[in-house]
């Protein structure tokens, strides 16, 4: 076989091997989607029932449209790699027939030149007629070489018949598959259409009730903020703790040279007197900004840090003290960093808080359903706290995230890997 049809036949081959098993994984991940948006239809039915706040339904109805984009991008990455393998199989397909075209000629010429010298006589003369013995022998090799290679040829026409008739049902079955894609694509549209209806008419509904919808917000900030206070008390009680032991180690070494005014300098600072061991933490805390995995194993950022607009009214701006993070049902928090558990605090009759200490910094991990650590534990990085807790009103499971420097907050976008 020359060369340059051997490496065709091998793109053909890896082309079909990938697009086969590109197509298993959109197939995969298209399942995976059609089932949370039967979720969030769950849900929005739900919510519907218990008569719950607008924003929370179009909270989740956004979500539902970003899934349903999200699905029908799918089906596009489908429907190209069909196309792709459909492309790969006509061409296919057209080399058959030309090699199939090539070979019956030649089959045809050769039957034809058969049948002229088809009689015994014409075989026998053509050996009598032979100079001597070898040329005798070489003829009658000929003849059996001439006749082997005619029913090879009559076998190489029957298999490439056998190969033609085996890619055009391919492409039959494809062709399904590609207008039952499309099928599957512009009901996705119109479902999608329809969805994005419904949430204007949401929307507009918030636009007639504002009022209502501001004071819930502002409802919701306000139980946010005392949090923050509870989790600031907090920070300054561990600062507190943290310089008293760091004043009375000082005092310690040096007994005879600590004043106390030095001492009681130490014990009201506002930020942590770091001891060298401390400092060392601090410092490899300090070193891995930016490359700090994040608090549970997947997720997607659903509020950022700061000041910013609401999702559903522009006009008004809510405030994270942290980053809020949307991950799956029954996750588990878990340290980002080696440290110390300083705190396990009650937030609210269902949410729990853990503060861990690395040096003068503090990671702080909020809406826990379940806390596994206590005190005074060692963490490792990536050790599991806790459950993140599920809230079955909005159907959604949100840890939030807060770094700080003794009391001072810091983005946690700039020290997460990849945030």
């Amino acid at each position: 076989m020359p060369k340059t049809i051997a490496t065709l036949l091998f793109f053909f081959v890896s082309a079909l091997c990938w697009s086969q098993a590109d197509q298993e994984k959109l197939e995969r991940r298209k399942a995976e989607i059609q089932e949370e948006i039967r979720e969030k239809e769950r849900l929005l039915e739900s919510q519907s029932q218990k008569q719950k706040s607008v924003t929370t339904i179009i909270a989740q109805q956004t979500e539902k449209i970003k899934l349903r984009e999200k699905l029908i991008n799918t089906t596009e990455k489908q429907a190209k790699i069909l196309k792709n393998n459909m492309y790969i199989n006509q061409l296919e397909i057209n080399r058959l027939n030309r090699d199939l075209t090539d070979l019956k000629a030649e089959y045809s010429k050769m039957v034809v030149k058969s049948y002229k010298s088809r009689s015994q006589q014409s075989r026998a003369m053509f050996l009598l007629s032979s100079k001597n013995f070898l040329q005798a022998y070489k003829r009658a090799q000929y003849m059996k070489q001439y006749a082997n290679y005619r029913r090879a040829q009559g076998a190489e026409i029957a298999k490439k018949q056998q190969e033609l008739s085996s890619f055009n049902t391919k492409l039959d079955v494809q062709q399904t598959e590609k207008q039952k894609l499309l099928a599957e694509q512009e009901q996705e549209r119109r479902k999608l259409e329809q969805e994005k209806q419904e949430q204007e008419k949401l929307v507009n509904s918030i636009k007639k009730d504002k009022k209502k919808i501001a004071a819930e917000i502002k409802k919701k900030q306000q139980e946010s903020r005392a949090i923050d206070r509870q989790i600031d008390k907090l920070l300054r009680a561990a600062i507190a703790e943290a310089n008293k032991k760091a004043a009375a180690a000082n005092l310690k070494a040096n007994p005879k040279t600590t004043t106390a005014a030095e001492t009681k300098k130490i014990e009201t600072s506002t930020k942590i007197v770091l001891t060298p061991e401390a400092k060392l933490v601090s410092d490899n805390f300090k070193a891995n900004k930016g490359k700090l995995p994040w608090p549970v194993e997947k997720g997607t950022v659903s509020l950022r840090y700061g000041d910013q607009p609401h999702p559903q009214i522009s006009s008004l701006t809510v405030h994270c003290s942290g980053v809020e993070i949307t991950t799956d049902r029954d996750a588990s928090a878990r340290a980002v960093f080696g440290g110390i558990v300083k705190s396990v605090q009650i937030t609210s009759p269902i949410n729990k808080a853990v503060v861990i200490q690395h040096g003068d910094f503090f990671t702080i991990y909020q809406n826990l359903s379940s806390v596994s650590v206590g005190i005074g534990d060692k963490v490792s990085t990536k050790q599991a706290i806790g459950k993140v807790r599920h809230n079955n009103d909005t159907g959604k499971t949100v840890i939030k995230f807060m770094i700080s420097q003794n009391t001072t907050y810091q983005n946690p976008a700039s020290w997460l890997y990849n945030m």
